[in-house]
């Protein structure tokens, strides 16, 4: 019998080291342009040159159909065009240059991107290096590595970056002087990237307070507008390549686009690891510190809350204790692959906020999506009689103005029931 032979790819391949931290320039796909623009000044101050790429050409599309067959998924093309798209710019020094990706460590498919996005630059950049952002042990010889000190900033900046999302959204569609909510938006930026040079950015409440009474202090109209909620595949719910600039088409079609915190996420991926104790026993010291944690993060997160409802007249941020329990009336807590139960919890919580118009964006194929996002609707509906949702699939072959006009055919009721 003839032997089997394996392959070793462990090796085959350009790692991090610590040392390029000084030499490296390192590009990031911009996947969240509000909470980006706080880490990526953030990474400068920590030594790191690095840079948030904003390349959305459909040569980046194309690049991505190139190098990722069509059926993985959709936010990897994006991400794998964006990287060579960029690469083949001229702009960058192959020699010295390095990608990041985050992981979640979940089991869809966006825990697999570094191989496959590996496999691509090898094909035509074989000297750079992809480094893995992750909390999950996931590719150790390569991965960034986060102190402690670093990865408390990045806490804040998350915090900082939901707080600046959910006050413009609701500034940006009401603001009599066109351009002020952008200019506030930047000047606050601008204070909070400065705070972290000292330790000033653990001033929770005034870094708090100075981003909600500056948006706040906007002259704004009281016209009612038509509230649109933004659930769904966490790349394509913020990207901007990845949806097309969704938050941007709400806004020229005079709606207020309302788009669920980012910590809510990161709370989810940690009530999993505490739920898998409950569920399968696994109750050791990752299982206490998940728990430790959530309470933490938690307890921030309900301190943002009140300060919204303190100090500004802005609806509040969804409490995540509230979102479990609007997932437990429509699909259980053990449904996680993807963004699981957080789909159905959003589109609830939002629901009952009086945004019962909903986009649920999700990458065609993505299982997860699909079943935690469109599988759950008609149970919403049930449980939620106005509710208007429609499930937009992105993907390379999908057209924009295919898109937008579902969007618009969702948007003729909402306009109509907000008449009655």
């Amino acid at each position: 019998m003839e032997e089997i032979k394996t392959v070793d790819y462990t090796d085959d391949y350009p790692k991090w080291k610590d040392e390029y931290k000084t030499t490296h320039k390192i590009l990031i796909p911009d996947m969240l342009p509000w909470h980006f623009a706080i880490i990526e000044e953030l990474l400068k101050q920590e030594g790191y040159d690095v840079e948030i790429l904003k390349n959305d050409s459909r040569t980046v599309i194309d690049e991505g159909l190139k190098h990722v067959h069509n059926d993985t998924c959709y936010p990897c093309l994006c991400v794998v065009g964006q990287y060579i798209d960029a690469l083949k710019s001229g702009k960058y020094d192959l020699d010295h240059t390095a990608v990041l990706i985050t992981q979640s460590g979940g089991g869809c498919r966006a825990s697999n991107y570094i191989p496959l996005i590996r496999k691509a630059l090898k094909a035509e950049f074989p000297k750079v290096p992809v480094i893995s952002l992750n909390f999950s042990g996931l590719e150790k010889d390569s991965s960034f590595k986060l102190g402690l000190k670093l990865m408390l900033k990045l806490i804040y900046a998350v915090f900082y970056g939901d707080t600046i999302m959910w006050c413009y959204n609701q500034t940006k569609p009401y603001e009599e002087d066109e351009g002020a909510s952008d200019f506030v938006r930047d000047r606050v930026v601008k204070q909070i990237t400065e705070s972290f040079k000292t330790k000033g950015y653990k001033k929770f409440k005034k870094i708090n307070r100075i981003i909600i009474s500056a948006f706040d202090a906007v002259k704004r109209n009281q016209e009612e507008k038509v509230r649109v909620g933004i659930v769904g595949e966490i790349y394509v719910k913020y990207a901007y390549l990845g949806n097309n600039q969704l938050e941007k088409f709400l806004l020229s079609e005079d709606c207020e686009p309302v788009v669920p915190a980012l910590m809510d996420f990161i709370l989810y991926c940690i009530v999993n690891n505490i739920n898998d104790g409950y569920f399968y026993g696994k109750k050791g010291m990752f299982w206490q510190a998940n728990k430790i944690l959530y309470r933490i993060l938690h307890k921030k997160q309900k301190k943002v809350i009140s300060y919204l409802q303190k100090y500004s007249s802005f609806e509040p941020i969804h409490d995540f204790e509230h979102l479990r329990k609007c997932a437990d009336k429509v699909i259980n807590q053990g449904v996680k692959m993807g963004e699981g139960w957080l789909i159905a919890a959003e589109m609830a919580a939002l629901a009952e906020t009086g945004v019962g118009n909903i986009v649920c964006a999700q990458p065609f194929g993505c299982l997860p999506n699909h079943i935690a996002g469109k599988g759950v609707v008609r149970t919403l509906k049930t449980e939620y009689q106005d509710e208007n949702i429609v499930a937009v699939d992105y993907d390379p072959s999908a057209t924009k103005v295919n898109q937008e006009n579902r969007i618009k055919l969702m948007l003729a009721t909402a306009r109509e029931n907000l008449k009655k």
